[in-house]
């Protein structure tokens, strides 16, 4: 199995494959910063559910190259060479927070490749007419994202050094976080397994470079390059309500636009709550669509409370 491709272009996207190598492929994009490393179901549970899971560092991040000036829609291209190096046709993805517009990209890029596509805790595009796309979110995100929009030089300059102090210590980025994490949250990020591979993500992440983490966040509040609502294979959007660093109205928004979306919303839930529901997720991205409506969410374009188990 290798542990890197080549795109056409030249440049090396490492990868790494975990859970039944002869299983059904799901991709799992990363967060933000994040990598091939991050948090995931235990490999036994990939096992029994037949899933074989394939996640890559996006340009820039851990051991991929970076790719200056890409856009969201530039994923589906990577995520296209890293299938045809697998011998993939059709596969299923999902993307949390940073990722989830990516995995929609693939949705609307790759809709005779993808079979069913995941968002969660995801953002939508900063040019949705309708939404107020600061609403809800944390000071420190606002001013990231302010900072990006009206002056990207400066950010970037901002980022390196920050990206350098966690990279040296990633527990900082959790530190960092703290005062806008919720309860529950905060007691997910403390459990000693899922702080670990917090940990490493980050470390990975940053590890050779910062640009990684820079362009994820000028792609996200520049043009996405595509429209959601050209997406025609079935879509969930998971999200929680409390979550400040993607509000849940951004789901919403993606909701009443994606024609054959469903949303899950989780009342209590806020950011770091996708993690544990990612299990459920991959359950319905691995099976058929009319069996796997998630208990509680009612048709296309519509927010529901689920009933799935916590855990």
């Amino acid at each position: 199995m290798p542990d890197h491709v080549r795109t056409a272009d030249g440049r090396r996207l490492r990868i790494e494959v975990s859970g039944d190598p002869r299983g059904r492929p799901v991709f799992l994009l990363h967060g933000m910063p994040g990598s091939r490393v991050g948090p995931r179901p235990r490999s036994l549970f990939l096992y029994q559910r037949g899933a074989r899971l394939i996640s890559y560092d996006r340009p820039g991040y851990g051991g991929s190259d970076r790719r200056p000036g890409r856009r969201v829609a530039d994923v589906a291209e990577d995520v296209a060479h890293v299938a045809d190096a697998l011998g993939l046709d059709r596969f299923a993805v999902v993307g949390r927070s940073g990722g989830g517009p990516h995995a929609l990209a693939c949705a609307a890029l790759l809709p005779d490749r993808v079979t069913r596509a995941a968002a969660m805790v995801g953002l939508a595009p900063r040019d949705a007419r309708g939404l107020n796309w600061f609403a809800g979110m944390a000071p420190s995100n606002v001013t990231e994202f302010r900072t990006a929009l009206r002056d990207p030089e400066r950010f970037a300059a901002d980022m390196i050094p920050r990206s350098t102090r966690i990279r040296e210590n990633p527990a900082r980025l959790l530190e960092e976080l703290r005062e806008d994490l919720t309860a529950d949250d905060r007691m997910i990020v403390s459990d000693n397994t899922v702080r670990s591979m917090l940990l490493r993500n980050y470390r990975e992440a940053l590890g050779t470079s910062p640009y990684g983490w820079i362009d994820d966040v000028l792609a996200l509040t520049g043009s996405w390059g595509f429209d959601p609502a050209s997406i025609r294979v079935p879509v969930l959007l998971w999200h929680g309500q409390m979550d400040v660093f993607s509000p849940a109205s951004h789901a919403a928004w993606l909701a009443e636009r994606i024609p054959r979306a469903t949303a899950v919303l989780e009342p209590a839930a806020a950011h770091f709550a996708s993690l544990r529901a990612l299990p459920q997720v991959l359950d319905w991205l691995l099976s058929d669509w009319s069996a796997v409506t998630p208990r509680g969410a009612r048709g296309p374009g519509r927010c529901a409370v689920p009933s799935w188990p916590a855990g």
